[in-house]
């Protein structure tokens, strides 16, 4: 199965790009519909474009389990995809032990988790659950300008069904989601397989510095209004008021107009990423960084507008559930993450849990993301007895 999912959407050292809607993300829809057919599991695509397969009778009090096909630009093999694979194999497992069944159960692909091609997280459950407006969503555009709607239209979807599902909804009796950890706190504590505690609240943040285009080799300092310094001002201000204040602040998506060697620019538009462990902390944080811009703006020359285009409040994972799995899995150890998930937008609505596998180096998001095969299987079966424990009594 891993070698077989591998492939798809592999650039070899530039790591994995599985973009919404495009037709990497058609192949790894097609990988998932084999695997559930090869299972004899009734596989459905709901309003929202995620994929479902079922054991059992399709219906209310299921235990769901799954995770994404999607990754990040130049991602890596394991974010998202461990889950999904873990959960036919646990599925498998399951069956080769004759476990009878006393509700159904289903595994999941959530459509465009990573929001890398459309700029908002989790886009799959976030219409699932209502918390995006579908309006909203079909007008999101790639770096192309091209829109959601047009982007599912050519994939064979209908843009016009996206939506809140209450029926989705009323299927899950509670949702269990494998991940690999995206971050050392496994490898500290020595054990393999860990559940979720919570989730930092987190945000995106658009900040566009406005200045104008001209002559790098004839146009005096003095007479620029170049947005570059200014957002790179603010690059360092929100490097040093995270350190300050327990927080994590990243820019990692930037794009520059017209972005030309002899140039100087007309704009910049940056993307923040902004999480704490208090949403208290990420709000400061997010106006010290405003601040910072609009101070370093007005030193050039130069407009800045900062919009935020995503929040996600803190998750606190129900502690009767987690205990339960923990308690199930011999008292693995809790923790919480940095990290966003379709677990962690579920869980507004219905009981939602995480098992986390060790990343031997903590890295994510990478081509070097890792973990190792016992430490996978150790997954598999971690997520075997949970849906047992959950599915069967």
């Amino acid at each position: 199965m891993w070698g077989d999912l591998a492939a798809i959407g592999d650039e070899g050292e530039r790591g994995y790009r599985r973009f919404a809607w495009t037709p990497v993300d058609l192949a790894l829809r097609d990988w998932f519909r084999a695997q559930a057919e090869a299972r004899d599991m009734t596989w459905e695509r709901d309003r929202n474009g995620n994929e479902w397969a079922w054991w059992g009778t399709p219906g209310p009090g299921a235990v769901v389990t799954g995770s994404h096909l999607d990754s990040v630009p130049g991602g890596g093999a394991f974010d998202g995809p461990l889950g999904v694979v873990s959960a036919f194999l646990a599925v498998d497992l399951l069956r080769e032990r004759g476990v009878a069944l006393e509700r159904p159960v289903a595994v999941v692909n959530f459509a465009d988790e990573e929001g890398a091609r459309f700029g908002v997280a989790c886009v799959g459950s976030r219409l699932m659950t209502g918390i995006l407006d579908p309006g909203d969503a079909r007008a999101l555009r790639d770096a192309d300008g091209v829109t959601l709607a047009e982007a599912m239209r050519a994939a064979g979807a209908d843009p016009g069904a996206i939506g809140r599902d209450e029926q989705a909804l009323g299927r899950i009796g509670a949702f269990v989601e494998l991940h690999i950890e995206q971050g050392r706190g496994l490898v500290d504590l020595d054990a393999p397989i860990g559940v979720a505690a919570a989730i930092w609240p987190h945000g995106r943040w658009r900040c566009t510095f406005h200045g104008r285009a001209d002559h790098a080799g004839t146009t005096r300092l003095a007479d620029r209004h170049d947005p570059v310094p200014p957002f790179a001002s603010t690059v360092l201000a929100a490097r040093e008021a995270a350190g300050r204040l327990g927080a994590l602040a990243t820019f990692g998506k930037v794009r520059v107009d017209p972005n030309g060697t002899n140039a100087i620019a007309s704009r910049v538009d940056a993307w923040l990423d902004a999480r704490a462990p208090e949403a208290g902390t990420v709000r400061k944080l997010v106006e010290e960084v405003t601040g910072a811009a609009r101070d370093a703006a007005a030193v050039h020359g130069v407009r800045v507008e900062v919009a935020q285009e995503s929040w996600t409040p803190v998750v606190e994972f129900p502690g009767g559930l987690r205990d339960r799995l923990s308690a199930a899995l011999r008292g693995v150890p809790a923790l919480p993450t940095g990290a966003g998930h379709d677990a962690g937008i579920l869980s507004a609505l219905v009981p939602a849990a995480m098992l986390f596998v060790r990343n031997p180096t903590g890295v994510s998001h990478s081509p070097a993301e890792h973990a190792t095969t016992d430490d996978c299987l150790a997954g598999v079966r971690a997520l075997a007895t949970a849906l047992a424990d959950l599915a069967c009594r």
